[in-house]
């Protein structure tokens, strides 16, 4: 398939390029600056982009079959980039008539708040990094409604542990038993997973050890 990856250069996008590489897809990663991508495949295009620009957005979706959104604003805490983003990704693919949208967002956002420990709801997203868990809410909202054939992907706490393939999927916000941490190569390899997977498919899924 030929998949675009938005926010292809964050530390899980360059994951999600990598894997989908190995899968046999054909690849776009969008980001301000690609070149900063260490990636070399024939099947990789580098498309230059600003996700808060609509046009650029739309034109680098032309004659994709899906969308992987793994935006992130860096250290900025106030940045809307990922519900800003999200949306223009979801109105370019209504116009060219793409359905399939990945994109992952955050353990704790809507009704996983209860997934959480205290730590994570009073000061982490309660205080240190609540607008960035208000834009993952944001951004839920707009995928939800989108209409398309969407998949959110909800991971904890990111580490640099090598994947494992071994983690909680799908638990409901009754589950408590979490470490509330993941590797992102076991995040980026369950994203790739869904580009083909209909699992998920117009659900909201959780992972994490």
């Amino acid at each position: 398939m030929k998949v675009i990856i938005f926010g292809a250069t964050g530390t899980i996008g360059r994951l999600v390029v990598d894997e989908a590489l190995a899968a046999g897809h054909q690849v776009t990663a969008f980001a301000r600056h690609p070149q900063n991508l260490n990636i070399s495949h024939q099947a990789l295009t580098r498309h230059a982009g600003d996700a808060t620009n609509a046009a650029e957005v739309a034109a680098a979706l032309k004659d994709q079959d899906a969308a992987i959104i793994t935006l992130g604003a860096g250290m900025s805490r106030k940045s809307r980039i990922r519900s800003v983003g999200t949306a223009n990704v979801i109105a370019g693919m209504k116009q060219l008539g793409i359905t399939r949208l990945i994109c992952q967002s955050t353990l704790g956002a809507h009704e996983s708040w209860e997934n959480l420990n205290f730590f994570w709801k009073r000061i982490m997203f309660g205080a240190l990094l609540a607008p960035v868990f208000k834009d993952h809410e944001r951004q839920e909202a707009l995928v939800r409604d989108s209409g398309l054939d969407w998949t959110i992907v909800r991971p904890s706490a990111f580490t640099q542990d090598p994947a494992t393939g071994r983690f909680k999927t799908a638990f409901g916000p009754e589950e408590r038993r979490l470490t509330l941490q993941i590797s992102r190569a076991d995040v980026a390899a369950f994203i790739k997973d869904q580009i083909l997977g209909t699992d998920f498919c117009r659900r909201v899924v959780a992972i994490s050890n």
